[in-house]
């Protein structure tokens, strides 16, 4: 019977009937986002059990932290350009705090990682008076859905275990990679064997270890022990097995013999396994091992730090970001508004270089007329001066040789000079 036509057992069936969670019982989907997967390496894959592992809890951390932490504004279309839409409702939900109990931060947190393990980020749209005033993050595991006369209804289980069903049009959505341009597939789900493997190397150094770095032993006898010799003889054994006892001496009695059983730890490649594992995880989360802390190899995004931020934000995070930016404006606003206001990360912060680096680039901005110095005080959060501060200028050193000396500044510094000599001006006829 397959995983998707197996039922629960009839205690399970009974307790969530008696519960009230209206679930197809024959939904091996539904049963699979509590229970995880399991991998051909013979372990249970949940979202438990992938965040035990480093690698993954890094490249989860690394990448829902960083987008929680780029400022996310409302943008407003002008004639002269764009601008902060401070001023849109919106705004201080996405920037500031989607509700009473939550920063913007800690949101985009939970969001994002519940996208990146399993598949979509949900959350629920606080309406007053058909006007969104606030975003309430569901938790993916005490969320489901069942339809009633047709359409679809979702019932949330508070962390107080009470139950409160919600509306579908209440439910906002991002997915994830997705295969049906719908839902987001689960990395759970389709990495358990990538997750399982890791999860099983992990469990293999950790009971090497609590054997004091030796694999399975065996003790032989030249004749059959009785029952309570079997169990004193292991019990002796046990006592001065592990780590901690390593270097005790052993006593070997009636002719005994130790002999080894399995492979040890270097003709396992157990090292070598636990090393390729946290390259496998980083490809399926695509964060470069460098960034995990993994440096046994060198990355291929450059050498300088912009560079690597740069490969970062184009293949890792860009994506995320897009998928964000283009649901709230589908999602989260009216057509009307969505001609004149959209959603932006800022990822500037991201690309700053050294000083030294950012001096050339501003320096280049401005002598070009592309930014005005006020644009690069801002930049660097200080305040604008104003004035001629915020006028566009450029260098004009770089004049045609048969201009030179024609400017009206030119001409002006001579005229003063002459007049503080008293010389009077050649080209002047009497």
């Amino acid at each position: 019977m397959s995983a998707q036509s197996k039922r629960p057992g009839l205690i399970r069936a009974s307790v969530l009937k008696w519960l009230g969670v209206p679930i197809h019982l024959t939904d091996g989907e539904f049963w699979k986002q509590f229970n995880g997967a399991h991998s051909s390496a013979g372990m249970a894959v949940n979202q438990d059990a992938v965040l035990k592992l480093s690698a993954a809890w890094s490249c989860v951390r690394l990448i829902s932290e960083t987008i929680a932490t780029l400022p996310l504004s409302m943008y407003e279309k002008t004639s002269s350009g764009k601008r902060v839409a401070s001023h849109h409702p919106l705004h201080f939900i996405l920037h500031d705090q989607p509700n009473s109990e939550t920063t913007a931060a800690v949101h985009w947190e939970a969001k994002v990682a519940a996208m990146l393990l399993r598949g979509n980020g949900r959350c629920e749209k606080l309406m007053i008076g058909g006007k969104l005033v606030g975003l309430v993050f569901l938790h993916p595991d005490r969320l489901t859905w069942f339809k009633r006369n047709g359409l679809k209804v979702w019932r949330y289980t508070e962390e107080d275990g009470l139950q409160r069903e919600i509306p579908n049009d209440r439910i906002w959505t991002i997915p994830g990679f997705s295969l049906d341009g719908k839902e987001g597939v689960s990395v759970i789900a389709y990495g358990a064997e990538v997750f399982g493997a890791a999860i099983g190397a992990d469990s293999a150094a950790n009971s090497t270890f609590a054997r004091g770095l030796m694999p399975t032993t065996a003790i032989t006898y030249p004749g059959t022990l009785k029952p309570d010799q079997r169990n004193d003889a292991r019990t002796s054994l046990e006592a001065i097995s592990g780590a901690v006892n390593a270097g005790r001496p052993v006593i070997l009695e009636a002719g005994s013999e130790i002999k080894t059983i399995g492979i040890n730890p270097a003709d396992a490649q157990l090292l070598e396994s636990r090393a390729f594992s946290v390259e496998e995880i980083c490809r399926w989360f695509r964060v470069p091992p460098f960034m995990v802390g993994h440096s046994e190899k060198s990355t291929s995004w450059g050498t300088g730090i912009e560079q690597q931020m740069i490969g970062f934000l184009t293949f890792t995070l860009g994506p995320w970001l897009r998928r964000i930016e283009q649901a709230i404006s589908k999602d989260l606003l009216t057509p009307a508004e969505r001609q004149r206001y959209y959603p932006k990360f800022a990822v500037e912060g991201l690309l700053r270089a050294d000083s030294a680096g950012r001096a050339s680039f501003y320096a280049a901005m401005v002598n070009n007329g592309i930014l005005t110095r006020d644009e690069v005080r801002e930049l660097e959060d200080r305040e604008p001066m104003g004035g001629n501060a915020a006028v566009l200028t450029v260098q004009t050193a770089l004049a045609p040789l048969d201009k030179l000396g024609q400017s009206e500044d030119g001409n002006a510094a001579r005229a003063s000079l002459r007049a503080f000599l008293g010389v009077s001006d050649p080209t002047t006829k009497e």
